[in-house]
């Protein structure tokens, strides 16, 4: 998760005072808004609870009224303290912080505590209702469902809550994971746009843990379903044997032949993400980004309207960053972000070995790079837990948790080395047993991170077909 406060507000208080709020914006949207004393209360708590030695610096108080100066530059310092106790890997998933959030979140939305009615789409658009409290966080509102579909307790973790947002002819785009810092019912309400809706989906990625779903009706209903939608949406490639095959078994109710059939088909299991931009294999080419299968697959439209596909596995990625910046917008024309609105740019950043000795940094700027960037982190949680011999079940159950931690504190962003090398006589990066250090992020007003890519096609290990223009 991006965590920034790009911009302040002056407010009034109560007692007709006036104050600074600080906007916390996650993934470029606003959260909350707290004042300073309030992040002062919550800096003190962890302080309290974990001691002096871990918690990052704070900015220190000001006994006289600040000037738009002295504003500006706690701003930033408030920034780069909520970046780096979200990554530290005790403080981001703890309790007190994301309480804090919650909280916060609740209050700037002025949502008081009651019950109310949620809908969760399920992925073939039925929808169920569930009574939840407004304050009930992710991890209540996903047991809420389970609940009332009675999915059992040991496969909840095996599903996740998504925020979507519907577009037209049947087209969503994911916009993210829910997380355990959030409120659902705050979240998709404060939108205020019914195109938007939280939908449950499952939230892995290897298909063999299908299995394990498919043996209870309840999860055999829900694949089912999401594989049902995934192939209208044409998310996976179905020729027309294939669909005369799928509509048999369909009518004769064979679900779990169904899936079986269609775990063989390609692009099953993959996320679709909308059009974007890449600098690979020339800068500014019109891509179409899907995750699945431990990669990243493009459909790139060249200058010369010659498509290409390629694939980026993950375990050839050394390691990956998301960065944003504020781009400013004033009636289409660019100008200071002081004289009219901004917009968030987002843009993930993945350094591949192309072959034995080249490593090459390849750049998709996209408003999902950083549900992108979740994406590869989760692929290369199962693959280490896989391959160290561990239990689906049990790092299933601690993302649900929301305890998937950012160990690296640094301002700058570290993810998992390569899980394998093809050099022989290279050290193996990775050992079984050697815990991953996770995505962390950070905002820069530039990257430079394209600045030694070039090439005309895709090279190393990719797989080329043609395809038509319509794909793009």
């Amino acid at each position: 998760m991006h965590f920034s406060i790009p911009e302040t507000e002056v407010r009034s208080g109560e007692n007709g005072s006036t104050y600074v709020a600080y906007n916390i914006h996650v993934n470029g949207v606003l959260h909350c808004r707290v004042r300073y004393s309030q992040l002062l209360g919550l800096h003190e708590q962890i302080k309290k609870e974990y001691g002096s030695h871990v918690v990052p610096a704070f900015p220190p108080k000001k006994i006289f009224t600040l000037t738009p100066a002295e504003v500006e530059q706690r701003r930033e310092q408030l920034e780069k303290y909520m970046q780096a106790v979200r990554q530290d890997p005790l403080l981001g998933a703890s309790e007190l912080f994301n309480s804090f959030l919650r909280k916060a979140q609740q209050e700037t939305q002025q949502i008081p505590t009651e019950e109310v009615h949620l809908e969760i789409y399920l992925s073939n658009g039925q929808k169920v209702n569930i009574n939840i409290l407004t304050s009930d966080q992710t991890e209540d509102v996903l047991e809420a469902v389970a609940s009332k579909l009675d999915l059992p307790d040991e496969l909840v973790g095996y599903f996740s809550l998504f925020l979507i947002r519907e577009g037209v002819e049947g087209g969503c785009t994911f916009v993210r994971k829910l997380q355990e810092f959030e409120l659902p019912y705050v979240s998709v309400t404060s939108l205020r746009n019914p195109e938007f809706h939280i939908v449950l989906r499952k939230s892995y990625w290897d298909s063999a843990y299908d299995n394990d779903v498919m043996d209870n009706r309840v999860g055999l209903n829900l694949l089912y379903a999401q594989t049902v939608s995934d192939i209208e949406r044409g998310w996976i490639l179905v020729n027309k044997d294939q669909h005369r095959q799928l509509k048999s078994l369909q009518e004769k109710g064979s679900k779990k032949e169904f899936i079986r059939l269609a775990q063989t088909l390609k692009y099953y299991g993959y996320i679709k993400f909308d059009p974007c931009i890449t600098d690979f294999p020339e800068k500014g080419c019109h891509v179409i980004v899907s995750a699945g299968n431990n990669e990243l697959n493009f459909h790139v439209k060249l200058p010369n309207d010659q498509i290409k596909e390629g694939s980026f596995k993950v375990t050839r990625m050394r390691c990956w960053r998301v960065t944003s910046s504020q781009v400013p917008v004033a009636n289409g024309t660019p100008s200071p972000c002081g004289a009219g609105k901004c917009e968030v740019k987002l843009e993930l950043a993945f350094e591949y070995l192309m072959s034995k000795d080249r490593l090459q940094w390849v750049t998709i700027t996209s408003p999902q790079a950083i549900m992108m960037s979740i994406c590869l982190q989760s692929m290369v949680d199962e693959l280490m837990v896989k391959k160290s011999g561990g239990s689906i079940k049990k790092m299933l159950k601690k993302r649900h948790n929301g305890s998937i931690h950012r160990s690296d504190s640094q301002q700058a962003v570290k993810s998992p080395p390569l899980l394998d090398s093809p050099d022989p006589n290279r050290e193996q990066v990775v050992k079984l047993s050697t815990k991953l250090t996770s995505v962390t992020l950070r905002g820069i007003s530039t990257s430079n991170s394209t600045s030694d890519i070039s090439g005309n096609d895709f090279h190393g290990n990719y797989a080329f077909e043609g395809i038509g223009d319509d794909d793009l």
